[in-house]
């Protein structure tokens, strides 16, 4: 890291302030984080002056940005840390974080991937899943209710065992299926 932590916040400062990112809410999250945790970096007077509710969400945020700014290169790394705990998504988007990603990646090559994509299993959707979970369903009745095949005949018993979380009906049916079953045999 070249640049100091200092030198971030001077880069993100425009960006934290604009649009509204950092609710006031979050504010109060980090000003709390600042003064408990960290109570050198903010004193017990400077927190209430930007717990100050009657005061601009705005105004608050710049003056903490500028007030840690001055205390020096701890306070700022603290500050970075506590948006890092509190608003992680906001923490990544940073144009100083970004910097040091793409400064990282020499031949712009992604090892970090987005983190909304994390999750994302397949792009088929819900639709795909029900397609599916119905076709191995109706096989799977389709094999249950074929007379003709005896190899199944004890998966037809322990079918009748499955209804222990169905409905009342279901369950009934279930049942009286498998004793129907048990006495053709």
């Amino acid at each position: 890291m070249s640049d100091t932590y200092c030198d971030q916040l001077e880069q993100d400062t425009w960006f934290l302030k604009n649009d509204y990112r950092l609710s006031a809410q979050l504010v109060e999250k980090l000003v709390l984080q600042l003064n408990r945790i960290h109570p050198n970096v903010l004193s017990d007077k400077e927190a209430q002056k930007f717990r100050d509710v009657k005061v601009p969400t705005k105004t608050r945020l710049a003056d903490l940005l500028s007030t840690l700014k001055e205390k020096g290169e701890e306070a700022c790394h603290e500050f970075y840390r506590a948006l890092h705990i509190h608003a992680e998504q906001l923490y990544i988007s940073l144009p100083s974080r970004k910097r040091q990603r793409d400064a990282t990646e020499p031949n712009g090559t992604n090892i970090h991937p987005d983190p909304r994509e994390r999750f994302v299993l397949n792009e088929r959707g819900p639709v795909f899943f029900i397609i599916c979970f119905s076709v191995v369903a109706g096989l799977a009745l389709y094999y249950y209710s074929n007379e003709e095949d005896k190899a199944l005949g004890d998966a037809k018993k322990i079918l009748g065992f499955t209804a222990i979380g169905l409905s009342r009906r279901a369950k009934a049916m279930l049942i009286s299926y498998a004793e129907d079953q048990s006495k053709n045999q």
